[in-house]
């Protein structure tokens, strides 16, 4: 079970909140079988989604972070509730790279720079609320960074690590994301730049034995900074066999009839593995269904 604290300052002009994801990404590499590098970049998407998320007002509403770079791992998914809880899809989650010139997992080269990163935030309206921007470096966080300030006009700094063991077990993942209020005075902003810029890395803190509070309040320091929220947050996926079964209904009745010839259909979802299976008198009956509908 993973952890988001959010903290306020005093003059409400700064909110940061703090993620510790490393039971959430290590259900990421359980489930996917990815390889270091991509249990990185699938694991730093999840945690920006779900600090994303945890910003939504309605308790049904959902965000999806996407993004392909043309890199080896392919596309990349995150999907959020509003309480920080989230999913994860990756295309091809075995990808083997050098590390980079710094010695590190090579994130960067395992997503790819040319291409777009997307966020649709469906909040219960007739139309969800999209936005896009190209993807600036591939390294995640400073995505997320660009996405809002460029798409949503908010300033912000995003951090997001993830630590792996030689055996592909995930050490340490955390991350936080400083939102500024429009009206943040100067004096805020240059605090909250010296204080990231003495911090350690996030899988640093963590590793440290730093907490997620810790954390938050770390980087609103000199502001009077409270906490707001304290939430568990949990890799969590919503597939269920009535929603496979109205994925099945949109194919049509042609391509139905087609499917109901094998011994057995099979739906696998994409984000927690888990598998569905169908008789052909169930999919003739889907075929049935969808025609008179």
């Amino acid at each position: 079970m993973g952890r988001i604290v959010r903290a306020i300052t005093a003059d409400a002009s700064a909110v940061c909140s703090a993620i510790e994801g490393t039971d959430l990404v290590a259900e990421i590499e359980k489930i996917h079988k990815t390889s270091a590098v991509v249990t990185a970049a699938a694991g730093r998407l999840a945690m920006g989604a779900s600090l994303l998320g945890f910003g939504l007002k309605g308790e049904t509403d959902t965000l999806t972070v996407r993004m392909n770079g043309g890199g080896p791992a392919g596309t990349l998914i995150a999907v959020s509730d509003s309480y920080g809880n989230v999913r994860a899809y990756v295309q091809n989650p075995v990808v083997e790279i050098p590390l980079n010139e710094a010695g590190k997992l090579d994130v960067r080269g395992a997503v790819g720079t040319d291409g777009i990163f997307s966020v649709i935030k469906d909040l219960g309206l007739k139309e969800p609320f999209s936005g896009q921007v190209p993807i600036v470096s591939g390294e995640i966080a400073e995505d997320f960074t660009n996405y809002l300030a460029t798409s949503e006009q908010v300033p912000s700094v995003c951090a997001l690590g993830v630590l792996v063991n030689p055996d592909l077990s995930v050490k340490q993942a955390g991350g936080f994301l400083i939102q500024l209020l429009p009206f943040a005075p100067d004096h805020a902003i240059d605090t909250i730049e010296k204080n990231i810029q003495s911090m350690q890395s996030v899988t640093a803190l963590l590793d440290a034995g730093k907490t997620a509070e810790e954390i938050s309040l770390m980087a609103l320091a000199g502001l009077e900074p409270n906490v707001l929220d304290d939430f568990a947050v949990a890799y969590r996926c919503d597939c269920s066999r009535e929603r496979v079964e109205r994925a099945l209904l949109s194919l049509g009745r042609q391509e139905l009839t087609e499917m109901a010839k094998d011994e057995q259909t099979e739906v696998c979802c994409h984000f927690c593995g888990k598998k569905y299976h169908f008789t052909p008198e169930e999919m003739l009956a889907f075929a049935q269904k969808g025609q008179e509908e």
